[in-house]
């Protein structure tokens, strides 16, 4: 047996043994592939093969694996400190961090409160609304409203905003939060928003606006919750509502910032400003976790000039230096580059490649924003069969439900995103 071949099997093993993989049994139900080492878009096995990583590790390693400037900048800051407290201390990469993004979003938001997750950083943000509106003397207005197949983390706030139907998170109903929800907005990405897709939401505002904090969304382009992308014009109907009724607007960019849409936000396709922001995923470039969430100068003052005084959270490893330090190389290299013009070739070639798919009768749309590409099918696929055959193909993509979908990193080449999509259509033709 071949050294490879040895530790193939004995990860495998030991895998099986003890680890929980996400959203899988244990021990899971297929093959688990280890992979020893990422350079550029490829993974390497532990038997020596690499795969094309269409997926950008879950969209968050947006300038590909084991990139020298973002290696450099945990060098560097791991020789000055890897942590420090943040309660009653602060550093000059979270300084600089925060200042870059109050620089890069929407200029109403101006105060960044740092996290360690994507759905942390929702948390915060639902934490911050209903706070804001205790210290405005309104203390019924503790309800959220989200969209019908969104999704915004999984943790117990964060899931409570999720699709509560064909979300993920059903199991957990009976224990969540009951919050409002609304249909998902019918227009497509390129159409004008008719005002039947206001009807909805703008009747409940109008019955419930007194006990409702924040409507949250993520701005035109739903991830987890199936991969839709629907009209900007949308969100500027919302902004109106939320302030003609008085109701804090919250967008999750955690998936679309930095770039993946095509704008640096999503927001940017509508020009809307929202309360808060949620970031995380690409922020470190894939490196490590962090998050943030932004608010406006009146959510600020309101809250912290309030009988507690404070803003009442404080994760352990808030604004982690090595963190920080790294997603200020991240964002820095992004802006260096001519990042619109290669997600604009990512997208037509998404288009192209993808294509040929809509002929075929087991798929349902095709679509591409940016730089994702999707494949939506009639029926949902079965991951222990649809995996491994990507895998033999020399690639990674790891669908879910009936979306066999795409988000590559930004440095990907024309050749390998042709082998990606070219991928992508063979497996879904085989099905």
């Amino acid at each position: 047996m071949s050294d490879d071949t040895s530790l193939w099997n004995d990860l495998q093993a030991q895998d099986r043994e003890h680890v929980w993989h996400p959203y899988s049994a244990t021990p899971p139900g297929g093959e688990v592939f280890p992979v020893v080492s990422a350079n550029g878009v490829r993974l390497s096995l532990a038997d020596g093969r690499e795969l094309i990583d269409g997926m950008a590790s879950w969209w968050c390693a947006i300038h590909g694996y084991n990139h020298p400037v973002l290696n450099r900048a945990v060098e560097e800051q791991l020789a000055k400190m890897s942590h420090v407290m943040f309660g009653g201390l602060t550093h000059p990469a979270a300084v600089k961090l925060a200042q870059l993004l109050v620089k890069l979003t929407p200029e109403s938001l101006s105060k960044v409160f740092f996290s360690d997750s994507g759905s942390v950083s929702v948390e915060v943000a639902l934490k911050m609304a209903i706070q804001f509106w205790q210290a405005s003397d309104k203390p019924r207005k503790q309800k959220m409203v989200a969209l019908r197949s969104g999704y915004h983390g999984d943790t117990f706030g964060a899931m409570s905003v999720c699709d509560p139907v064909t979300g993920m998170h059903h199991l957990f109903g009976d224990v969540l939060n009951r919050q409002y929800f609304v249909s998902a907005p019918t227009a497509g990405f390129h159409q004008d928003c008719p005002d039947t897709d206001m009807e909805e939401i703008s009747d409940l505002l109008t019955a419930h606006h007194e006990e409702i904090a924040a409507v949250i969304v993520e701005p035109v382009v739903q991830g987890a919750g199936g991969m839709h992308f629907y009209s900007p014009d949308y969100l500027r109907k919302l902004r109106a509502l939320c302030d003609a009724f008085d109701v804090l607007l919250i967008f999750d960019e955690i998936a679309t910032g930095f770039g993946r849409t095509g704008k640096m936000f999503a927001l940017e396709h509508a020009n809307v400003e929202p309360d808060l922001l949620c970031l995380g995923k690409s922020l470190t470039g894939g490196y490590m976790t962090l998050a943030a969430t932004l608010c406006n100068d009146r959510i600020a003052e309101v809250i912290s000039n309030s009988e507690a005084g404070a803003f009442m959270h404080g994760p352990t490893f808030m604004g982690n230096p090595l963190a920080c330090a790294t997603a200020i190389a991240s964002i820095e290299l992004l802006l260096s580059q001519p990042w619109q013009r290669r997600i604009q070739r990512l997208n037509l070639q998404l288009e192209e490649g993808l294509s040929p798919a809509r002929k075929l009768p087991q798929v349902a749309d095709v679509r591409t924003l940016g730089a994702i590409g999707v494949i939506e099918l009639h029926e949902a696929v079965d991951m222990q069969t649809i995996q491994p055959m990507f895998v033999e193909k020399g690639v990674w993509i790891r669908p879910f439900g009936k979306l066999v979908y795409t988000m590559p990193p930004y440095t990907m080449n024309e050749k390998d995103l042709a082998t990606l999509t070219t991928a992508m259509v063979e497996v879904v033709a085989s099905l």
